[in-house]
């Protein structure tokens, strides 16, 4: 199913963790609602601005996935609101992210991709910077 220009629910379901350990990675009603409001509202405009492929390292996670990969118990991964993104220019994109007016609910940058959340409500706009 396409969900925007950009991005597609299959390339937030799949996960070469999920395959080789025979889990089904597949998001429930809820966790789908939520990955479509994360690309609409968040993924597809920061796409837009960056105007350079963004590729999905993870997005949804179930629960037996999640333990697969070391997620935490609170992973929003979980609930369909995150994403971790590689690009060409990970620190670039977290910068364009600062200057736009889009709410998300976190931004972590890790060396190699950046995590971006989004919650239907209460959303923080908090940025954090891992070093490893």
């Amino acid at each position: 199913m396409q969900i925007s220009e950009h991005f597609s629910m299959d390339e937030f379901c799949i996960s070469d963790t999920a395959k080789r350990l025979g889990i089904a990675n597949l998001p429930d009603q809820q966790a789908s609602e939520s990955l479509v409001y994360l690309v609409r509202n968040l993924l597809e405009p920061l796409r837009q601005a960056y105007g350079k492929p963004l590729h999905i390292n993870s997005g949804y996670r179930c629960p037996a996935l999640n333990r697969a990969v070391g997620g935490v118990s609170s992973s929003q991964h979980l609930k369909g609101e995150a994403a971790d993104i590689s690009c060409d220019d990970p620190v670039a994109l977290l910068q364009l992210l600062r200057q736009t007016e889009l709410v998300f609910d976190q931004a972590i940058l890790y060396p190699t991709f950046l995590h971006v959340s989004l919650r239907r409500q209460n959303n923080r706009q908090r940025i954090i910077i891992k070093k490893k």
